[in-house]
C-alpha cells in the first residue's frame, strides 16, 4: 500500500513523478519516495508528506528520464525512512502495493544466500529475489518474472534497473495497476488520476499480468507469459475533479457534489422511465428474472449502505436478503445456492476482501454476480456477470461520502427492478419511486442547506471523546454510518444502535458527557423513537436529534433538534445521512484534525 507511479520519457520525469505522487496523497500513506536510474539508481523518501520528499529531492538535483515513486500506507515494519519504498538491492529499484504472504520463509531463503535486509517490509524480500534471479540472465522481465512465480500473495510492482536504463517492469496479482500510453513515453500507476495530466489513454492489467514499457511501446505478458493484447481505454477523469476549486477540503467538495452525483447517478433509470433489467447488463433480464434471494457482500461504508438497501429488497422486492462483511465470508462454510444473486459493492473496485469474497461465491458456483461500483473497468466489475456504475465522479476524501450515496441510489433502483420482475411493482408504485428520485437531488440539497446549524452542534462536539448515534429501521445503518464518519475524521470514539437496544446494555454509558445523535425521520417508528429519547433524557443525557419539519417535536431542555424541510419517504436514509457527514466534518474541523487523509486510514484498501 498504498500508490504507484512511474514513467519514462524523453524529459525529466521527477516532477511528474511528484505529481502523480500529490494526486494519489488521498488515498491515504504515511511516507513517500521516488527512485530514478540516471548513470545509476538514486533514491529520495521521507516519512511524512510527499512535500517533504520533493523538496529533499529538489535539494539534491535529483533528475532523470525514468524513475518510480510511491506512497506507503504501513503494513510490515513502522513509519520509518527504512521501510519507505523504494526499496534496493544490487542495482534494481522497485515499489510495491499489496501484502506477500510467504515473506517471512523467502526472507529466510535469502538471508542464507547472503542477503542483508534494512528493512521490516515483505517488500524488501521481492527486491531482493529479483536481483538473486537477475544474476542467473536473461534480463530484468525475466527476472521479474521468476521472482513473482514464487511469491503468495497481492502485489502490484514496478522495477527499474541501472543495468537497463531503457526499460521499465510491471508485475499485477490482485492490486490495481495500469499502464498509460503517451506519444514517446509511457506510464504506470496504481490509479489514473496519478498520470491523467500526460495521458488519458490507459491499459488496465489483468490478474497475472507482467508487462514491459519503453519510450516507444509496451508489451503486455498474460500469466502463461505469452504476449497478449489488452484493450485501449480512454479514461473520463476530470483534471477539475481532482481539483479543490472554492473548497477547504475535499470531503466538503464532495459532500456538497452530491446532488449533482445522484442526478448523474439516476439519469440511466430516467432515461429509461423506469426500473429495467438492463440498467444492470445486456443479459441482466435472464440473470435477475428468477432470483431466490440476495447477498450482499461489502466493507466499511459499502456494507452500511448492503444494511440499508436490505430493508428495501425484503420490503419492497420481497425477496430473502443477507448482507456480510466481505473479510467474513470467505472464511467461513457459506452454503452455496445457484439462484441467489451475489451482490458486490465497492467504492474504488479494487477493495481485496471484497474481490476475495466474490471470487469464493464464484467458486462455490454462484454465478449470479452484480458490483455496484464507482470506477469503470476496475477488477471486482470484470469480475462481475452484471455491473452498474454510481457515476459519483472522483473521490478524493478517505472518507466516503458522495460515494455512499450513490451507492444507496444503485441499491434503490436495483430492489425496484427486482420488485417489477416478481411482479411486485405496480405502475401507480412504480411512478411514485421515479418520481421520489427525480425529486432526490432537490431533497439533498435542502438538507445540505442546514450547515449552519450542523456546524454550530460540531462545536460542541469538539470537546467531547465519545458519542452514541441511535436509529431504527432502515434508519439503522445511517446511525452506524454517521459514528463511522465521526470516529473516521474527528477521532472522537463513535458507537451506533437500534434505539430499542438502549436498554439492552449501552443505557449504561449514558451522562451528561455523552452526546446521543438520533436520526428521527417521520415514518412508522417515530413513536418508537420518541420513548428512546426520553429514556436517554431520564438519565440526564444530551440529544441531537435529526428530525423531518413534520416530525411533530421540537427542542426542550437538553434535546437539540434540526429538521429536514419534509420527510421523503422511502429515501429517508439518503437524505438523513447528509447532516451526519457534515456533522463528522465540522466536528473533525473545530477538533483540527487532518479531513481528507485522516491518520492510519487508507481510500483504497488493497490489503487484507
Amino acid at each position: 500500500m498504498c500508490g504507484i507511479v512511474g514513467a519514462i520519457a524523453g524529459r525529466d520525469v521527477v516532477p511528474l513523478l511528484v505529481d502523480g505522487l500529490k494526486r494519489l496523497e488521498y488515498r491515504g500513506y504515511d511516507s513517500s519516495g521516488i527512485a530514478v536510474v540516471n548513470g545509476g539508481v538514486r533514491r529520495v523518501r521521507r516519512t511524512g508528506r510527499v512535500a517533504e520528499m520533493e523538496a529533499a529531492a529538489l535539494a539534491e538535483g535529483v533528475h532523470a528520464d525514468m524513475g518510480i515513486g510511491h506512497t506507503r500506507w504501513a503494513t510490515h515494519g513502522g513509519v520509518t525512512e527504512s521501510n519507505a519504498h523504494p526499496h534496493i538491492s544490487g542495482g534494481i529499484a522497485l515499489v510495491h502495493n499489496g501484502i506477500i504472504e510467504n515473506h517471512e520463509q523467502q526472507r529466510e531463503r535469502l538471508q542464507a544466500l547472503g542477503y542483508a535486509f534494512e528493512s521490516q517490509t515483505d517488500t524488501e524480500v521481492i527486491a531482493h529475489l529479483i536481483d538473486h534471479h537477475l544474476k542467473s540472465g536473461g534480463g530484468l522481465l525475466r527476472a521479474l518474472q521468476a521472482a513473482v512465480s514464487e511469491l503468495r500473495g497481492a502485489y502490484a510492482l514496478a522495477v527499474v534497473s541501472r543495468d537497463e536504463p531503457n526499460r521499465m517492469v510491471v508485475a499485477r496479482m490482485g492490486c490495481p495497476l495500469l499502464v498509460g500510453l503517451g506519444e514517446g513515453e509511457n506510464f504506470v500507476a496504481s490509479d489514473v488520476s496519478a498520470i491523467v495530466q500526460s495521458t488519458r489513454r490507459v491499459i488496465f492489467l489483468e490478474e497475472g499480468d507482467t508487462a514491459e514499457l519503453t519510450r516507444d511501446g509496451v508489451q503486455v505478458f498474460g500469466v502463461e507469459r505469452q504476449p497478449v493484447e489488452r484493450e485501449v481505454h480512454v479514461s473520463d477523469v476530470s483534471l477539475a475533479s481532482l481539483e479543490l476549486g472554492p473548497y477547504s477540503h475535499f470531503m466538503q467538495k464532495e459532500i456538497h457534489e452530491q446532488p449533482r452525483a445522484i442526478a448523474d447517478t439516476i439519469e440511466a433509470v430516467m432515461d429509461e422511465a423506469g426500473f429495467v433489467p438492463e440498467l444492470f447488463g445486456a443479459d441482466a433480464a435472464e440473470v435477475l428474472a428468477d432470483v431466490s434471494s440476495v447477498q450482499i457482500l461489502a466493507c466499511g461504508t459499502s456494507y452500511y449502505a448492503g444494511l440499508t438497501a436490505r430493508y428495501w429488497i425484503e420490503g419492497i422486492a420481497g425477496l430473502p436478503c443477507s448482507v456480510e462483511i466481505a473479510s467474513e465470508y470467505r472464511y467461513r462454510d457459506a452454503v452455496a445456492d445457484p439462484r441467489q444473486l451475489i451482490v458486490t459493492i465497492s467504492q474504488s473496485g479494487e477493495t481485496l476482501d471484497t474481490m476475495e469474497a466474490l471470487k469464493y461465491a464464484k467458486s462455490l458456483g454462484q454465478e449470479r454476480t452484480l458490483s455496484i461500483c464507482n470506477v469503470p473497468e476496475s477488477a471486482i466489475p470484470r469480475a462481475s456477470r452484471l455491473v452498474h456504475y454510481t457515476r459519483a465522479g472522483a473521490e478524493i476524501g478517505v472518507a466516503s461520502t458522495k460515494a455512499f450515496t450513490t451507492q444507496l441510489v444503485a441499491l434503490f433502483s436495483l430492489t425496484c427492478t427486482l420488485a417489477r420482475l416478481r411482479g411486485r411493482l405496480d405502475e401507480a408504485t412504480e411512478a411514485r419511486h421515479l418520481d421520489a428520485l427525480r425529486r432526490l437531488p432537490g431533497d439533498i440539497q435542502h438538507a445540505l442547506n442546514l450547515e449552519p446549524q450542523v456546524r454550530a452542534w460540531a462545536d460542541r462536539f469538539a470537546s467531547k471523546h465519545h458519542a452514541l448515534f441511535l436509529g431504527r429501521g432502515v434508519h439503522y445503518p445511517i446511525a452506524l454510518e454517521g459514528a463511522l464518519k465521526l470516529k473516521e475524521i474527528s477521532y472522537i470514539h463513535a458507537e451506533a444502535y437500534p434505539a430499542g437496544e438502549l436498554k439492552h446494555g449501552p443505557l449504561a454509558l449514558v451522562d451528561a458527557a455523552m452526546p446521543v445523535v438520533v436520526i428521527a425521520p417521520n415514518d412508522s417508528l417515530l413513536e418508537k423513537v420518541k420513548s428512546n429519547i426520553q429514556e436517554v433524557r431520564a438519565r440526564g443525557g444530551e440529544m441531537y436529534v435529526f428530525a423531518d419539519a413534520d416530525a411533530g417535536f421540537g427542542p426542550s431542555e437538553g434535546v437539540h433538534v434540526i429538521r429536514t424541510p419534509r420527510h421523503v419517504g422511502v429515501l429517508s436514509p439518503i437524505v438523513h445521512v447528509i447532516p451526519v457527514q457534515m456533522l463528522a466534518y465540522h466536528a473533525a474541523l473545530a477538533r483540527g484534525t487532518d479531513v481528507d487523509k485522516p491518520r492510519n486510514l487508507a481510500k483504497s484498501v488493497t490489503v487484507e
